[in-house]
């Protein structure tokens, strides 16, 4: 059990794969990278700087500001998981609101911001030992990794999950807003031409519209134990 794997985990969105991939990692005591929260954060920075106006990107600007824009992951000892730092600054919060959740699909969609957060993943990934999850893990950023799964759930259930999460952080919002964010993003995430949101070939799919957070977790324990196993 010596030897570290690389785990790629993605999914549609609220589907609950970064609860997953933050509690595994930290089972495994691997690395976890919350590749969503990294383009939540590069949106959270077009919002702040007027590079969305009118309901449009201004796609110049962005590209342009890439290079200022840093994204780190630091270990919260009082959660037991990482926040997300954009420039220094804790933005943990800020990138989970709806204003950043409708505009998020439509940026990361763009290839020049794929391209330069695909080439960030792959270098935090050098060592392996880590978990990973996002759209495109399996099929672009670490198409060799050594256990790929594919986490789903029907929108119905996402859009009640997600609204249950905002609520719990006191913002407001209804369930018809929340599924048609889902619905929204799962079209766009599928559809663009830049890394789709689409299961890799060699993953592993879990539907987890019915299943507890305990037999995800037993799920999990188990695929991994596979792997180890054939390492």
């Amino acid at each position: 059990m010596d030897k570290k794997i690389i785990i790629a985990i993605d999914g549609h969105s609220s589907s609950g794969k970064s609860t997953m991939a933050k509690d595994l990692a930290r089972e495994l005591g691997y690395v976890y990278i919350d590749t969503g929260a990294m383009y939540r954060a590069v949106t959270l920075y077009a919002l702040r700087h007027g590079f969305i106006k009118d309901g449009k990107i201004d796609e110049p600007a962005l590209e342009a500001a890439l290079p200022d824009i840093h994204i780190t992951f630091q270990f919260n000892a009082e959660t037991g998981r990482p926040d997300t730092y954009l420039n220094g600054e804790k933005v943990e919060r800020e990138i989970r609101g709806m204003e950043v959740a409708d505009w998020v699909s439509p940026i990361a969609a763009l290839g020049f911001v794929r391209r330069a957060l695909v080439g960030m993943q792959q270098e935090m990934g050098k060592e392996k030992g880590i978990v990973m999850d996002g759209r495109d893990i399996g099929t672009v950023v670490f198409p060799q990794a050594e256990l790929k799964l594919f986490v789903t759930a029907s929108p119905e259930v996402r859009a009640q999950r997600r609204l249950d999460e905002l609520q719990a952080k006191g913002e407001t919002a209804s369930y018809d807003e929340v599924l048609e964010n889902v619905k929204k993003r799962d079209y766009i995430d599928s559809t663009r031409a830049e890394s789709p949101l689409r299961k890799a070939d060699d993953a592993i799919v879990l539907d987890n519209s019915h299943m507890t957070i305990e037999e995800q977790k037993a799920w999990l324990r188990h695929q991994v134990q596979l792997i180890m196993n054939n390492e």
